[in-house]
């Protein structure tokens, strides 16, 4: 198998374990870099493996017939002055643990790393804009960032505040919210997302799974987390290059705006 041939295979197995179909696409789109040959073969497999029925994911209680995702750090991993404790999500290109803070002051945080064998010129872009466009919030219902660096090996990561909750429909049919108690919900998002505007930014990939409901005061407060397709409208977030590729989805169909 050709050098070509394999880093094909791997991409290609990549992809079909997201079931997201933004993650997916920002995925391929930092895996292939400058590569549009590659990046076409990719999606021509993947709509033939969509068209066969397999996408996404496989079968409750099927195996997966495709090697698995590289290796991630293990509970108890220093990072920094972070203690890796357990990993709480994962998505095409960074894994999100729970960590704790050791110093100067000793707190629960959320670390989020860019997975081993993901750190491409693309990969790391787009992980430096979101962990900008991060520092430029400053809104309630929005993951505060704490703090960024590097990795021994040079893999970036980002600290953020733990937010701990459910998704916001998760939370408004587990506990039965009436009409008027969702949109005050609901308000609180638009007056996140709007202050992101303000901010020159726009999240690109609103949806129930990126909004988290936590209690704040005995309240529930929404918190919009996952600026990693974020766009920015009047700044640069990152000195490196971001591709957007032609006829490429950057979101997910089923919450996207027209325009999109």
């Amino acid at each position: 198998m050709s050098a070509m041939d394999k880093r094909e295979k791997e991409v290609f197995e990549t992809a079909i374990e997201i079931a997201s179909p933004g993650e997916r696409a920002a995925y391929i789109e930092g895996a292939c870099a400058d590569n549009a040959d590659l990046a076409e073969r990719i999606q021509a497999l993947l709509q033939a493996y969509e068209r066969a029925g397999f996408l996404p994911g496989c079968p409750e209680g099927g195996e997966s017939l495709f090697s698995e995702s590289p290796v991630s750090e293990a509970p108890g991993t220093v990072i920094g002055r972070y203690k890796l404790l357990e990993k709480i999500g994962e998505g095409g290109m960074a894994v999100v643990y729970m960590a704790e803070q050791t110093e100067p002051i000793r707190r629960k945080v959320a670390l989020k790393i860019i997975k081993l064998g993901m750190d491409t010129r693309q990969v790391i872009a787009r992980f430096e804009a979101e962990r900008q466009a991060l520092a430029l919030m400053d809104h309630p219902s929005i993951a505060k960032i704490f703090d960024a660096g590097s990795t021994e090996t040079g893999r970036p990561y980002f600290v953020m505040e733990l937010v701990q909750g459910v998704s916001i429909t998760e939370y408004c049919d587990k506990n039965s919210l009436c009409t008027k108690d969702r949109l005050h919900l609901f308000l609180q998002v638009c007056q996140a997302v709007q202050h992101a505007h303000t901010k020159g930014i726009i999240h690109r990939d609103i949806k129930p799974s990126n909004v988290m409901v936590t209690s704040h005061s005995g309240e529930p407060l929404p918190k919009v987390i996952d600026f990693g397709i974020a766009k920015a409208t009047n700044q640069k977030l990152t000195e490196k290059t971001l591709f957007t590729r032609y006829a490429h989805l950057i979101g997910t169909p089923a919450y996207m705006s027209p325009e999109q």
